[in-house]
């Protein structure tokens, strides 16, 4: 049974930062492309940032590129979010996503932003940030 498992969000003001955990359980975690999502009723779900877990590609959505780092634990099975400089904007539930699978469909460099690509997803962990 496959499980992830987020922590990490909570209350800072604009300029703070905080630092996302997300650990992956039932399946092959060094072998999954792995991404990092948010959600708000205005914006629908947003892709924040994408790892493969078995190298070194990483891509971020524009909003969060130059603030926000995803990096990967594969001892501990756990995929991280450090997000530093936040805005009141970055206000969101964030979700994590995973598909274990060989390929990622298409061109990953720009479809990793599709959630439906993914097939785990956790709970989600709620980020406020004020202003």
């Amino acid at each position: 049974q496959v499980q992830l498992l987020e922590s990490g969000g909570g209350s800072v003001e604009t300029g703070g930062s905080l630092t996302l955990s997300c650990t992956g359980s039932g399946y092959t975690f060094s072998r999954a492309y792995m991404a990092w999502f948010r959600q708000t009723p205005e914006k629908g779900r947003e892709g924040v940032a994408y790892a493969y877990t078995g190298g070194r590609s990483k891509f971020y959505g524009d909003s969060v590129a130059g603030r926000f780092t995803i990096s990967v634990d594969n001892a501990r099975n756990t995929l991280y979010l450090s997000m530093n400089s936040l805005k009141p904007e970055d206000s969101a539930m964030y979700y994590c996503a995973a598909r274990a699978t060989r390929t990622f469909p298409g061109a990953v460099a720009t479809t990793w932003r599709d959630s439906s690509h993914y097939t785990y997803w956790g709970q989600g962990t709620q980020v406020t940030v004020s202003s």
